[in-house]
């Protein structure tokens, strides 16, 4: 008998919490062999931890894990993993936008021998600004970073304890954990849905924190950004080396005074890629003493059940 871990990042999640548990109670639970329900408080504002504690008095399968403070979604995740004790672990969001019936489907898939099912969104039922934004973040990764990387996307997904085990002992900071998943490489299979449009709540997930996924995904797992900085370095030693042999031809040859404007324009081109190399020089070098410095991913306030 197989026991499943079911585990949910929890952000200002009051309202959904209620009707996201009885859905699992009706249309879940009582199709598993053996469970248990991870929930992960990270760092929420609003009641969301009050409703996990009800929810733990209504069933001792619900077990909690409460963040000191506001983490991200991939490190309540990974917290949550770190304290699984069932055969395979299945996350999913709390606001319903990965419908509950899908923990079935991947189940089912697990049972077939896989060790890691991945829930892939055929389509969203998203603004244009979020497709779009999604589209280009999984083609940027498929092309540059993870080659196997699913254009649709995923967040819900099935890791058998084996995988969870390597996951939780990568312990990497600024990197995505859906991407990790994939590089690791186990077997795997994949059910296919269609993302529901949050009904209930705002997402937290704003625009600058999708800016942040995409440059922590990409210097994570590809080369491309240091290697695009020496070919435009390289670029721009030819344009300037050009540059100056035109000016030297034309003022030997010719006489001619080309001013300061063309002076000024060449300045300011070899400024600018210099400054672009330096961010991208010290994005990396942020990474390298964030890691050096060793600090816990996350630290615990509290926990129940676990």
């Amino acid at each position: 008998m197989k026991k499943i871990s079911i585990v949910i990042p929890v952000y200002l999640n009051e309202k959904n919490l209620p009707i996201t548990y009885a859905k699992l109670v009706e249309e879940v639970f009582p199709h598993l062999p053996d469970y248990e329900l991870i929930l992960v408080d990270d760092g929420s504002k609003d009641a969301s931890y009050s409703e996990m504690l009800k929810l733990r008095n209504l069933d001792d399968k619900v077990k909690l894990i409460k963040l000191s403070r506001n983490f991200g979604q991939h490190t309540a995740i990974y917290a949550g993993l770190e304290h699984i004790a069932g055969d395979c672990a299945i996350v999913i969001s709390a606001d319903l936008q990965d419908p509950p019936h899908l923990i079935l489907e991947l189940y089912k898939k697990y049972l077939d021998g896989n060790k890691v099912v991945l829930a892939i969104r055929e389509e969203r039922d998203e603004s244009f600004g979020q497709k779009l934004f999604a589209s280009i973040y999984y083609k940027l990764m498929k092309k540059y970073a993870i080659k196997d990387m699913p254009l649709g996307g995923f967040d819900c997904f099935l890791a058998d304890k084996q995988v969870v085990e390597v996951l939780t002992k990568i312990e990497e900071k600024n990197t995505s954990l859906f991407a990790q998943v994939l590089w690791l490489g186990f077997k795997r299979a994949e059910v296919h849905y269609v993302r529901q449009a949050r009904e209930i709540g705002k997402s937290s997930w704003t625009f600058s924190k999708k800016i942040k996924l995409v440059i922590d995904s990409l210097l994570a797992f590809s080369y491309v950004p240091i290697r695009a900085i020496s070919l435009i370095g390289l670029i721009d030693c030819i344009i300037s080396l050009s540059y100056a042999s035109y000016i030297i031809i034309h003022k030997l040859f010719f006489g001619a005074n080309l001013g300061w404007s063309s002076l000024m324009v060449a300045i300011l081109f070899t400024s600018g890629v210099q400054m672009l190399t330096l961010g991208v020089i010290g994005e990396y070098l942020w990474r390298n003493f964030d890691e050096s410095r060793k600090r816990p991913l996350y630290v615990l306030d509290e926990k129940h059940g676990l």
